[in-house]
Order: C-alpha cells, then sequence, then structure tokens
C-alpha cells in the first residue's frame, strides 16, 4: 500500500512538471471579438517548450486553421478561422502531447460594442490638440513611480519621467472642449520599461499593455468613452517600425528574423528619399528600411508574415477596445514599405469611415505626397492612407513669416509651396500644424513675436487640410533650448504647487491670456463653418507684404487677410473681384467690424490676421 501512495505521489508530481515546464505565460491578443470583418485571427502562444504541443480547439464556428512552430520551442503560432456563428464568450484551447492532455488554456471572444462602419475618423472639421501625457497633467501622483518598473519620477531633469497621466488628460477634458479642439491625439501611452529616457513612449516594451505610471487599459478606455460625450475624438499614437530593447520577447525572440539584425549595430540612414529614387543603391535601401533608430529601439521586421500579422492585429485591437477617432503612425516610410500599405489597408478594411495620418518628416511636398492614397507613382507603388503631416507648409510658414518681403524671402515662399498641391492626390486631407512634439514650438521659432503667432496660427486654422495644434501653444509656451525634453516641458498647472495654472488663467501675463483667447475664439467659429472645412481655396499672389486668400462653398464665403506690414497699408480690392463678385460687406469674424467693400479699398489692421466673412 505504502508503495502504491508513493507511485501515485510520483506520477503526479510528474505530471504536474510537465504542466509547469509547459505554462503559458502570453496568449496575445489577449482576447478578440466575434463578427469583425475579417474571420481571421493569428494567436501568438508564448510559454516554456510550447512549441512542443498541439493545441487543440472544439468549439462551434472555431476552427484552426494553421500551427506554426518556429524555431524557438517556446513560441506556437496558431491561426484561426471565425465563422460567422462564432458566439461571444470563453472557450478552453487544449495543448496536447500524442493523446494526452497536457495544458489547458482559456480564451474569450467578446461581444462587439458598435458596428465598425460607425467608429468615424477625424476629417476636415476636426481640430487635434496634440498632447505629450506625461507632461500635460498629473493627475494620480500615487502612480509616478512603481516598484515594478524601472525608470523613477525625476521631474529636475528634462528627459526624466515628470508623471503626467492618464486621470490628468480625463480631468482636462472640460478645459480642451471650451478652448473648441474637436479631437485629442495622444504620444504612445504603452508600456515603456526602459532604464531612462522613457517618457516619450516611443519605446514599447508592450503592444497590448498601457503604461501603468499613466493607469490601465481601463481606464484609458473610459477617458476615450467620456471624450467621446464631450465631442472629442480619440487619436492614438502608434509605432510599428521598433520596440523597446527591453520589451518582453527580446530576451527570447521567437525566431532570428523576428526583428532586423545586422553583423554590428546599424543605424537607419535616414535617406527617406531613397524610397523613390530610381538611381538609389539597394544598399542605401536596405539601411533605411532595416537599420535602428538608435541602441534602445530594434528595428522589427515586417517581412516575417508572423511578426507583420501580429502588428496589424495589435492596431485592430486597440481600435476596436478603444473606440478610436483615428490613428496617427509614426515613421510610417521607415516599416517594409509594402507592408505599411497592407497594414493601412487592413485597418482601414475592418473600419471603412475611419481615418490614419502617417508621419513622414520630409520637407519635399513630391516625398510626401508619394504617401498618400490615390497617388500614382511612377514605380507604380499604391498607398491606402488617406491623410500625412504636411511638414513643408509647415517648414515653409515659419520661413515666410520670419522672412523679408522685400527680399522675396517672405509670403510668396508659403504661396509657392501652397501651389505646389498639385503633387497630392487629395491636399484637403493633408495635417497642418504649427508645431508638434518633435519640434522648437511656434512662439520661439517665430522670435517669441505675438503678431507673427496670431497669423502662423489664422493660417493653420484657415487654409486646407486637417490643423493639428500641439498642448500649451495656446499660452504661447516656449523653452530655453531645441532639446527634445524642453521642448515637451510641463502644462503650466498641470502640476499640485504650480505658480501658473493656464487652464484657470492664474498667473499668465496679459498677452498669454490674449492669446489663448484668441484661439478659442478662433476654434469655435471654425467648428460652424463649413466653408473652411471642405470649401475650395482660391489664394492670390502675395504683394507688398499681404497674403489673401479665400475659403467659400454654397453657403458661406470667406477672405483671410494676412499682413506683416508695420505700418498702416490700405488694399486694393478691385484685384480680389473674381471671387468677390459683388459682395458689399465683410464682417470680421473675431471683432464684429463690418467693413464696406463697395469703396474698393480695404484699410488693412497693422500686422494682424484678418478673417471677414463675405456678404
Amino acid at each position: 500500500m505504502r508503495l502504491q501512495k508513493i507511485l501515485i505521489l510520483f506520477v503526479f508530481s510528474a505530471f504536474t512538471l510537465s504542466i509547469t515546464a509547459q505554462s503559458i505565460e502570453r496568449v496575445e491578443p489577449p482576447f478578440w471579438w466575434a463578427g469583425m470583418n475579417n474571420p481571421n485571427l493569428q494567436l501568438l502562444i508564448y510559454g516554456n517548450d510550447i512549441g512542443n504541443l498541439r493545441p487543440v480547439i472544439n468549439e462551434p464556428g472555431i476552427d484552426i486553421q494553421q500551427i506554426r512552430k518556429v524555431e524557438n520551442p517556446n513560441y506556437l503560432f496558431v491561426d484561426i478561422i471565425l465563422s460567422e456563428n462564432a458566439q461571444p464568450g470563453k472557450f478552453p484551447i487544449t495543448f496536447m502531447r500524442g493523446n494526452r492532455v497536457v495544458r489547458s488554456q482559456e480564451y474569450e471572444l467578446k461581444q462587439r460594442n458598435w458596428k465598425p462602419e460607425d467608429l468615424k475618423g477625424f476629417d476636415n472639421s476636426d481640430v487635434m490638440y496634440l498632447i505629450t501625457p506625461d507632461r500635460f497633467v498629473n493627475g494620480d501622483p500615487s502612480n509616478d513611480e512603481l516598484p515594478d518598473l524601472l525608470e523613477k519620477k525625476n521631474r529636475d531633469m528634462k528627459g526624466g519621467r515628470h508623471g503626467g497621466d492618464i486621470a490628468g488628460i480625463y480631468k482636462s477634458l472640460d478645459y480642451i472642449k471650451d478652448m473648441g479642439f474637436t479631437a485629442i491625439w495622444i504620444n504612445p501611452l504603452l508600456e515603456n520599461d526602459m532604464e531612462s529616457y522613457s517618457y516619450h513612449g516611443y519605446s514599447t516594451t508592450d503592444f497590448y499593455q498601457v503604461d501603468a505610471r499613466y493607469g490601465s487599459n481601463e481606464m484609458y478606455r473610459r477617458m476615450v468613452a467620456t471624450a467621446g460625450r464631450k465631442g472629442i475624438g480619440t487619436i492614438m499614437d502608434m509605432i510599428v517600425n521598433h520596440c523597446g530593447l527591453n520589451h518582453w520577447w527580446m530576451k527570447d525572440l521567437p525566431s532570428k528574423d523576428w526583428i532586423n539584425t545586422w553583423e554590428e549595430y546599424t543605424q537607419t540612414n535616414h535617406q527617406k528619399s531613397v524610397l523613390q529614387d530610381p538611381y538609389a543603391s539597394e544598399a542605401d535601401k536596405k539601411q533605411f528600411t532595416d537599420g535602428w533608430f538608435v541602441p534602445t529601439m530594434p528595428d522589427l521586421n515586417q517581412r516575417n508574415p508572423m511578426m507583420a500579422t501580429y502588428l496589424i492585429q495589435n492596431s485592430i485591437w486597440w481600435v476596436e477596445y478603444l473606440g478610436l477617432s483615428g490613428i496617427r503612425m509614426d515613421t510610417y516610410p521607415y516599416p517594409d514599405m509594402e507592408y505599411m500599405n497592407e497594414w493601412t489597408r487592413r485597418v482601414m478594411e475592418e473600419y471603412p469611415n475611419f481615418n490614419i495620418v502617417g508621419e513622414e518628416w520630409n520637407l519635399e511636398p513630391s516625398i510626401v505626397a508619394y504617401w498618400q492614397k490615390g497617388k500614382e507613382n511612377p514605380n507604380g507603388y499604391t498607398s491606402d492612407l488617406k491623410s500625412v503631416m504636411d511638414f513643408p507648409v509647415q517648414a515653409t510658414m515659419v520661413e515666410a513669416l520670419n522672412g523679408e518681403e522685400a527680399r522675396g524671402q517672405g509670403w510668396i515662399k508659403l504661396y509657392e509651396m501652397v501651389a505646389q498641391d498639385f503633387l497630392y492626390a487629395d491636399p484637403y486631407r493633408l495635417v497642418t500644424f504649427p508645431d508638434n512634439h518633435d519640434m522648437s514650438r511656434i512662439y520661439p521659432q517665430l522670435n517669441e513675436d505675438y503678431d507673427l503667432w496670431r497669423m502662423a496660427l489664422t493660417f493653420i486654422l484657415t487654409t486646407r487640410g486637417i490643423p493639428q495644434v500641439y498642448y500649451g501653444t495656446e499660452v504661447l509656451m516656449t523653452h530655453p533650448g531645441d532639446d527634445h525634453g524642453d521642448i515637451r516641458s510641463d502644462f503650466p498647472g498641470g502640476w499640485e504647487g504650480d505658480q501658473v495654472n493656464a487652464m484657470i488663467g492664474k498667473g499668465l501675463s496679459q498677452q498669454q491670456k490674449d492669446a489663448q483667447q484668441f484661439l478659442r475664439k478662433l476654434l469655435h467659429w471654425r467648428k460652424e463653418a463649413s466653408a473652411i472645412h471642405f470649401g475650395k481655396l482660391t489664394h492670390f499672389r502675395p504683394e507688398n507684404g499681404v497674403y489673401v486668400y479665400f475659403r467659400y462653398d454654397e453657403e458661406e464665403q470667406y477672405m483671410v487677410l494676412l499682413n506683416k506690414n508695420k505700418e498702416a497699408h490700405s488694399l486694393d480690392l478691385h484685384r480680389f473681384s473674381e471671387v468677390l463678385g459683388e459682395a458689399t460687406q465683410g464682417e470680421d469674424i473675431m471683432s464684429g467690424k463690418v467693413y464696406d467693400l463697395t469703396i474698393g479699398e480695404l484699410n488693412l489692421p497693422v500686422r494682424q490676421p484678418l478673417i471677414l466673412q463675405i456678404k
């Protein structure tokens, strides 16, 4: 009897050790939804020696199509087909060795919360408010640093973590709404468990988990839902080009080709034109696409089909989970270019009314235009990307505002840049902006000239395209240097004890208050100005320091006048008769002042923008 007990104990212990040895640490995506447009689902399953087991699913409407093993036995990739009769609910995935069940893992299909066509993407009627979460508002100081995450809070260090979080954004939604913004683009919130310089969010260490110093996945979802009820859509900043060096899979890669590797560290050459250059060498193309951004950001290999699917599903997962209004894709041209088109196509296939804007930081419109949907490229490359960031206009606008009109370095440069819109398939879908998280703020770019700042914001909010404004621009935020830590400085009033609080006006100078009110009024007017959203644009060659253009549709007509002159200037209106026609009055949308257009001239306010509603 004693021997029998010992044998039973031995068998039980061996079985327990077998299960432990083949435990499952991760299944990604962690759950999915029934009724998705694409019935295919790839599961990444990770656990010690899991690749030597055979997964089985016995559930109506759910079938395993393919089991893919890789060189690392700690991974399995399971391709599943979800038929139309697959029902929401939990079901087991059993793992077999021969005919014996070794392990069972529960998986869940959830019920979808909305129809995919109801997830409407941002468009020309929107104005985005760009937020770097660590530097915006610290709504919950208790999560500023956590024992399980490497980098701790250091607000005294410009490149350190300062403590802003999702709770801070949540508390600021009424301020954002009151300002007149209709969308928020938030720099990455996913886990960045790096030793240092992790606040920016672009070194992802877990693609399915919000960084706990920002909050949680559920908190992110509640914030997005609350913003939506206030008329504010949320645009998620995503990265598929690279991850962080401390990403969990970097300790145990599925395969050698999971990331792009070199015999010795090789950084990308950032030579973006190689993808369009008919004479570019293959070596230069490879270094651009496969080179790493920095040593702490491994370059992901989207030519690996399992990696490609993983990243596509991750993007769709966040759209569905959060109910997003758009995606801003970081470093859009750097991954494999054919993959990026497939990634975009798959997201848009699932959400036909959605929108994505890609970052192509290039000052040549011919390069930026290459990536937009509908562009006919000489090399035959086609794209499904609706929107692209308009870096050419941003840089030229600053140059024009700072330039001397007498030498032809002023408005004419901006006029000529806008004239190159013929290169784009749809210039109205470009995202225009005065500044962002990677460049000096617009106020210091314009040498802290308030008059030029007003003209810059007026132009961005009235020209074609979809505007975006960086947090703090509304109160003339400036910084001592051009380091990213300086540029992404803390929003005044976002931390307890701040002497200045921009949200309530405490401690602001009169000029800062004026700037905030100027932008607020401009944004609220823009909300209802259909001609500014989708109307036609006609501009006239700048003369004598004045740039004039019109936005109009069948219902409305606006005349925008940007006057850089430091003295009074009288503008001859006869030159604009082809658009003005028989109009008799123009009402200033900011002051309500009515200008008589029948006298044939207009006395312009010195160094100010003027927006007239033509009547």
